[in-house]
């Protein structure tokens, strides 16, 4: 919409209306007014596969750290976000897990949704940079400790379909309102669309880490895009997906399907200092980070904002590219109230100018950055 106003009150979107309206509104003195004249307004964007950001990280579960990501990610769009955690050894990934769901959001920070455990009933044969010895069989004890480690806090899981006892752990998941999503996965298409009706209908950063389509087996790849009801993450820097390949996913999938996210490292704008992500030493290359030792990609280095501008970049109509960034995420988690400029919803708010330049984010319609 053209010309538009947002007015936020008591933590919510209380109010959209256009300049008529609003010469006919009065407003008291306690109202703060900033001016977003040639910009966008956006719901807040939410990220929902991050790993850290400018040297902060979830790797050990520290609470500091995320709470340090979380007053770091507002000026890159983000007013809410599912720490990601790597998967590790059983005792050692519980202790992770209870830690990291013991962090809080500040008041200056963007939204601690829930956790990501990205693992651990993942495949070896697509591990990517995770640990081998971090794999582990599905193990439904073993996801009850994790459960309970986190209080509850676990929003969305990273699996592969094809492991055994994959439909009773998806049974158990879906009764505690835990999303579960395809990836780090060798499965065949026959795994996948088993997957499916067991309630796993989302896919890990889509092209990586997954089995590659065929023209005799469409495999996990082939999966999400010959199924419309299965939704994908897409990591939008150029290099983890083809340009051409994103405007394929973005023409042939119901777009409410398409989920920006950044994977992003500790390193991410992080500036001086020996870069490290999941205890491995990477180096930036080709716009990617890269594990030091061997050359594979271990992680993006790209923002919410940065994405956006991506996919705008490409032909993706900027509006588009904002509703993969919020509305898409929130329903994926089930967050009916929020990714949306509607009155009622959650006063998450992102203000950015013509050169994806974050000028202003509010939180529940607290200002977090403003620059306008």
């Amino acid at each position: 919409m053209e010309n538009c106003d947002l007015l936020l009150e008591d933590g919510r979107v209380a109010d959209v209306f256009g300049e008529r309206r609003l010469a006919a509104r009065a407003f008291g003195p306690e109202v703060r007014v900033r001016d977003a004249s040639g910009c966008y307004i956006a719901p807040g964007f939410t990220d929902t596969h991050i790993h850290g950001i400018g040297g902060h990280g979830t790797e050990e579960g520290d609470p500091r750290e995320i709470e340090a990501m979380s007053r770091a990610l507002p000026r890159y769009g983000v007013t809410s976000f599912c720490p990601t955690l790597y998967p590790a050894p059983r005792a050692e990934l519980v202790e992770r897990v209870r830690r990291a769901a013991s962090a809080r959001t500040p008041g200056d920070g963007a939204r601690i949704l829930g956790l990501h455990l990205e693992g651990p009933f993942i495949s070896p044969e697509r591990l990517g940079v995770q640990k081998p010895e971090s794999a582990s069989p599905v193990d439904l004890d073993f996801l009850e400790e994790l459960w309970e480690a986190a209080g509850g806090r676990i929003l969305l899981m990273t699996v592969a379909p094809e492991l055994k006892g994959m439909r009773e752990l998806a049974l158990s998941c879906a009764k505690k309102g835990i999303v579960l999503s395809a990836g780090h996965t060798n499965a065949t298409y026959e795994n996948m669309v088993e997957g499916m009706q067991a309630g796993i209908l989302h896919a890990t950063h889509l092209f990586n880490g997954m089995s590659q389509m065929h023209h005799r087996n469409p495999n996990a790849v082939g999966a999400v895009l010959i199924h419309p009801e299965i939704s994908c993450e897409i990591v939008a820097d150029g290099r983890h997906v083809h340009p051409d390949l994103v405007r394929l996913v973005v023409r042939d999938k119901p777009l409410d399907r398409i989920v920006l996210v950044t994977d992003s490292l500790r390193p991410t704008k992080q500036g001086e200092g020996p870069l490290f992500a999941n205890n491995q030493e990477v180096e930036p290359a080709d716009g990617v980070f890269r594990r030091k030792s061997d050359g594979v990609i271990a992680g993006s280095c790209l923002t919410m904002i940065e994405g956006v501008r991506n996919l705008f970049s490409w032909g993706i109509p900027v509006a588009d590219a904002v509703r993969m960034a919020c509305g898409n995420p929130a329903r994926v988690l089930r967050r009916d109230r929020l990714g949306a400029l509607v009155p009622g919803y959650e006063g998450d708010v992102v203000v950015f100018d013509r050169e994806f330049r974050v000028r202003a984010a509010a939180v529940r319609g607290r200002l977090v950055v403003d620059e306008l």
